[in-house]
């Protein structure tokens, strides 16, 4: 039997004759690769573009935030215009003054420092009465002050000497109260740099006008009333320096010079200080 001969499945490209091949079927025709469509670049699909939806998304969400962040700002500055219009209006309107206290006297019954033969303690013990007057000056604003505490130091050197109490009051407007026979005693042991400052501020005081300089520190908290508003409670220190004593030799006081003393009044806030 003679072998049959069958021609190429395709013919070549470019009109070009091929040369048969020849198949039995023990040997299958080799298989043909589409070499144009491998090395063709025109016969690639063409490259389309997505859309960037991310990119879009991310710009305007910057967008938002930066137009919020803007508009919070601007608020926050116009409420702060706001508070500072209404600070200055009300400030013009009610004029408001520092409370004012004043030490008409103080006696000094009691100013003993004791110290143990070999100098390994020392003991204070000190009795003062003074008289205080406070007052408030303002014509709208009403104070209403918790109890006092308060403190009679050294005016020079801080070493504390005692301390006592005021009771709470209230002051309506411009009027003042008066505290009689407010009383400071002490009695505590001091450590050597407090007997040593103490000692210096005495034996100085006293070369020079026989005199001891005194200092009353005056604490509490104090509630303000403008109207029907209240504000909160600010802690408030009285500061009354340049009281002039000599320490009494026998059971009788002495009194003590306060005629050039001057109180100082500080509102203390955390955050900030504001001063009548």
């Amino acid at each position: 039997m003679s072998d049959k001969v069958f021609p190429s499945s395709k013919p070549a490209a470019n009109g070009t004759a091929t040369n048969a091949t020849t198949t039995t079927p023990n040997n299958p025709p080799p298989a043909t690769t589409n070499k144009s469509h491998l090395y063709n670049p025109t016969s690639r699909p063409p490259y389309r573009p997505q859309p960037h939806t991310r990119r879009h998304r991310s710009r305007s969400g910057r967008n938002i935030c930066c137009c919020c962040c803007f508009w919070t700002i601007l608020t926050i500055l116009l409420l702060l215009l706001l508070a500072a219009i209404a600070g200055a209006a009300l400030y013009i309107l009610y004029r408001p003054h520092r409370p004012s206290f004043t030490i008409t006297s103080l006696r000094i019954h009691r100013l003993n420092l004791t110290t143990s033969p070999d100098s390994s303690s020392s003991h204070l013990s000190t009795l003062f009465n003074l008289t205080i007057i406070s007052k408030n000056p303002n014509s709208h604003i009403s104070l209403d002050y918790e109890p006092f505490t308060v403190s009679a130091l050294s005016d020079g050197n801080d070493v504390f000497l005692g301390n006592g109490t005021l009771p709470a009051f209230s002051l309506s407007k411009k009027n003042q109260t008066s505290f009689r026979n407010v009383v400071i005693s002490g009695s505590n042991d001091l450590d050597v740099d407090a007997v040593n400052s103490l000692r210096s501020d005495l034996k100085k005081k006293k070369s020079e006008n026989g005199s001891v300089m005194l200092k009353i520190e005056m604490d509490t908290k104090v509630k303000m009333k403008v109207g029907g508003l209240k504000t909160k409670k600010v802690g408030i220190r009285v500061t009354c320096d340049g009281i002039k004593g000599s320490i009494p030799k026998g059971k009788a006081p002495t009194v003590a010079v306060t005629a050039k003393s001057e109180c100082k009044v500080d509102l203390r806030i955390k955050i900030w200080r504001w001063t009548f």
